[in-house]
């Protein structure tokens, strides 16, 4: 773990318990896609992403390559290690700490995925790329302050490219790819307008975030801040057993993400909630069990249970969802959890029902 003296630590940030869930379960799997961040300024939305990238473990890339691929995942390596690797074979590897990209709100998509430069190809035979910020981001953290005032286009751009893991850049005949694969972080203040719907359904998560108002927790922020100020060395050795153990337990979920199983009935349950919700489109659903499996994962489990599809659900639905449940103060995940056991006397099929096809369609098209 790195991080340095001027970042503030993760674990010292005082509430926003919901935020630094979806944070954290997004650097779990990064195929989560992201976590859109709304609320009023000064609700530490950009201390607690930058934060998270300094909390994170390096990771392993190929020795020179521009884009940070991953020597294990060679199907997906960049044009030029792919090159590379048919000249050389085994291609040399370092360590690096991940890295943390903010991109202004002036962006171009240019700018954002990169340009070919189409006369060197021409004359000289050889294709040019210049980089943009999805290099820059790849295995790292790409965060976006006010995603709501950049250009539609571009954010369409980039929620593409956390969606498909990959950046291609196609002219005239010549194309150019490279992984992009980053935990995205948008961050907006919707008194200054909201995002266009289709915009906000590519957000995997929302978090929806206000001032808070206990004056105790309010008294600790200002402790917390003045003494990170005064001497954040001290206030680093501080709070570095924390950091160090959320630190680890990410770097275990990471490992046992993929191993974690779901049921028929855990898909009901989902499927069960969104409909009952009334949430358009299927995103949602994939998104409550990928970010259900992410959070099982940090809890050092092998399987889902309701509980993690009521927290994933209550990270999910919110922009998704614009009637009475998720108003002002939104479904907890006590009372989502209750949801689900109620919707489960309904929907679920009974426990010895046999777990082949055609049971499954069966009891499917009964709850629909």
């Amino acid at each position: 773990m790195h991080f340095m003296l001027t970042t503030y630590p993760f674990t010292a940030i005082v509430g926003q318990k919901r935020m630094k869930r979806a944070l954290i379960l997004n650097a779990v799997d990064i195929r989560i896609g992201g976590v859109l961040i709304r609320g009023e300024r000064g609700t530490a939305k950009s201390t607690a992403a930058r934060a998270l990238a300094a909390l994170l473990p390096e990771v392993e890339v190929v020795d020179g390559c521009r884009f940070g691929c991953d020597p294990a995942s060679e199907t997906i390596f960049c044009t030029e290690c792919k090159e590379r690797a048919r000249d050389l074979g085994m291609l040399p590897s370092k360590k690096r700490p991940i890295s943390f990209i903010n991109l202004p709100v002036s962006a171009t998509e240019d700018r954002v995925v990169g340009t070919l430069d189409i006369e060197k190809a021409i004359q000289e035979g050889e294709k040019h790329f210049e980089a943009g910020v999805l290099a820059s981001a790849n295995r790292g953290l790409l965060y976006i302050d006010e995603v709501n005032l950049l250009d539609d286009h571009v954010v369409d751009v980039l929620l593409d490219s956390a969606a498909m893991g990959m950046n291609i850049v196609e002219r005239e005949g010549i194309s150019f790819s490279h992984p992009a694969r980053f935990i995205l972080v948008g961050t907006m203040n919707p008194e200054e307008g909201d995002l266009r719907p289709q915009l906000l359904d590519r957000f995997a998560l929302s978090v929806n975030i206000v001032g808070i108002n206990d004056p105790f927790e309010r008294v600790a922020i200002m402790e917390r801040h003045l003494a990170f100020e005064e001497d954040a060395e001290a206030f680093h050795a501080q709070w570095q057993a924390d950091e160090d153990e959320l630190s680890a337990r990410i770097t275990h979920a990471r490992t046992l993400v993929n191993q974690v199983t779901y049921t028929k009935r855990d898909l009901l349950s989902i499927a069960a909630l969104t409909s009952s919700l009334n949430v358009d489109g299927h995103r949602a659903d994939l998104v409550i069990l990928k970010t259900a499996r992410a959070q099982a994962a940090f809890d050092g489990r092998t399987a889902i249970n309701d509980m993690d599809i009521a927290l994933s659900a209550e990270l999910a639905l919110p922009h998704r969802v614009n009637s009475t449940p998720f108003g002002q103060e939104g479904m907890t995940p006590t009372q989502l959890h209750e949801r689900i056991e109620e919707l489960k006397e309904q929907t679920m099929p009974d426990e010895n029902q046999s777990e082949e096809s055609g049971g499954e369609q069966g009891e499917s098209e009964k709850k629909t």
